[in-house]
């Protein structure tokens, strides 16, 4: 069976499924309610410390859903906890002390001086919590008054507070990322250079989700305007993905243990982000979707993968997809694939056919011999794959690699299908190999 505790810079938990600093975990209620569910562990959302954090009482969530109602993307203009430090104090360590074995990070943000850091790490420190996150990453509200994102643009100000959390705590230290900035590394590095422990990412994107055509205002909108807030959810998991493969492949930061964030929904997701190199992940948006008991099918299903490959625990698969990561200019251009459309399974819809001949090389047919008919023109496929996600059917279409061979007619180099290749109608292959034999 599968073992799926982590031990992520020292701070143990049973699972590698922990909430992110987020509405979710605001108060003890969640927190506890999540616990029960069977989440690992959690980020406590951000505390700060100054007494004029006032949330709007209106909208704070735009979103994106796709025709079925699916919610794609997730956008919030909330700011940090708006509720007295003293009460989150209290709660954090009531919370810990009746679940010992989970994970209690807390999520922290205060201005960029450091008194302000370093008073507010020392009262964090004696809930008994089991470490700390600096928040670098909220582009919206906190931003404007110099603190989020506005210092996680500047790796000069993140060695800086990072170092001053270091030198007053003896709690891990994780650094929260931006992705609204040109090049992760960066960050990631003087997270590292300011002695960090590990680092978070992605915060969310800076964005407008859509705009009223009525009251023509952003939405969500407060009383006629609406203003940039957070983008989270599925929409932004690619992102996250790069991201955490950046600093992952980095030699300047190699080691550097990462806490993968970024539209998780499902085991699958969980288990992209770990064979990226993540130690564990936070969920957000899946939770504020679905509910808490989400974690039990991400466990499940992430367990019946582990098994079924052989993996006895996490970091048997951790960072195994990090050296199949390289740049444009190293992949090999002689690799060959071609499209292959399964007759069977095919429903004529057209797609691939419009999508080729309109955006791409003209490579699908749609009549043939006077009846629809959809097939792959070998001369003219350049293995875009773009027909196989266009498609509406589950492996309807599907890419067949070509392996490099010689036309015994013409002399000239030829490509052949890996598998299958000799019965393949369509395969000017199949009709060399006749020939040769």
């Amino acid at each position: 069976m599968a073992d799926l505790r982590t031990d992520f810079i020292g701070i143990k938990s049973p699972n590698p499924f922990w909430l992110a600093s987020a509405p979710p975990t605001d108060k003890k209620y969640n927190v506890e309610r999540a616990f029960k569910a069977g989440w690992g562990g959690v980020v406590w959302k951000t505390l700060g410390e100054d007494p004029e954090i006032v949330n709007v009482n209106g909208p704070r969530y735009g979103a994106v859903h796709s025709n079925d109602r699916r919610l794609i993307a997730l956008n919030n203009i909330e700011l940090i906890t708006d509720r007295p430090l003293e009460v989150n104090l209290r709660e954090i360590a009531e919370v810990k002390k009746a679940f010992p074995d989970r994970a209690m990070v807390v999520s922290l943000m205060v201005p960029c001086e450091e008194r302000n850091w370093t008073t507010i790490v020392k009262r964090v420190e004696e809930t008994g919590c089991d470490g700390i996150e600096l928040n670098f990453g909220c582009p919206h509200g906190m931003s404007e008054r110099g603190m989020g994102s506005s210092v996680g643009q500047v790796p000069e100000y993140i060695e800086m507070v990072t170092r001053w959390c270091k030198a007053a705590s003896r709690m891990p230290v994780i650094v929260k990322l931006t992705p609204n900035i040109t090049d992760i590394r960066y960050p990631a590095r003087a997270a590292k250079a300011g002695g960090a422990d590990a680092v978070s990412l992605i915060n969310t994107v800076s964005s407008i989700m859509s705009v009223d055509l009525d009251l023509f205002a952003p939405t969500p909108t407060i009383d006629g305007k609406g203003s940039h807030g957070g983008m989270c959810g599925p929409a932004v998991r690619p992102m996250a993905l790069n991201m955490v493969a950046e600093i992952a492949r980095d030699p300047a930061t190699a080691g550097l243990p990462i806490s993968g964030i970024g539209g998780i929904t499902t085991w699958k997701d969980a288990a992209e982000f770990i064979a990226l190199g993540a130690g564990n992940v936070q969920v957000c948006t899946a939770a504020m979707t679905y509910g808490f008991k989400i974690v039990e099918e991400m466990i499940d299903g992430l367990s019946a993968y582990m098994d079924g490959k052989g993996f006895r625990t996490i970091e048997d698969f951790r960072g195994r997809a990090v050296p199949n990561v390289t740049d444009w200019q190293y992949l090999n251009l002689n690799y060959v694939t071609k499209a292959r459309i399964d007759q069977d399974l095919c429903i004529k819809c057209g797609r691939c056919h419009i999508a080729c001949e309109d955006t791409s090389h003209q490579a699908i047919t749609h009549l043939v011999d006077g009846q629809r008919h959809f097939e792959v023109i070998d001369e003219e496929c350049v293995g875009c794959n773009l027909c196989v996600n266009v498609c509406p059917v589950d492996n309807c279409i599907t890419m067949v690699e070509l392996t490099e061979g010689v036309d015994p007619r013409t002399g000239r180099p030829i490509h052949r299908e890996y598998a299958n290749w000799t019965t393949h109608p369509n395969n000017p292959a199949a009709v060399n190999k006749v020939a040769a034999e």
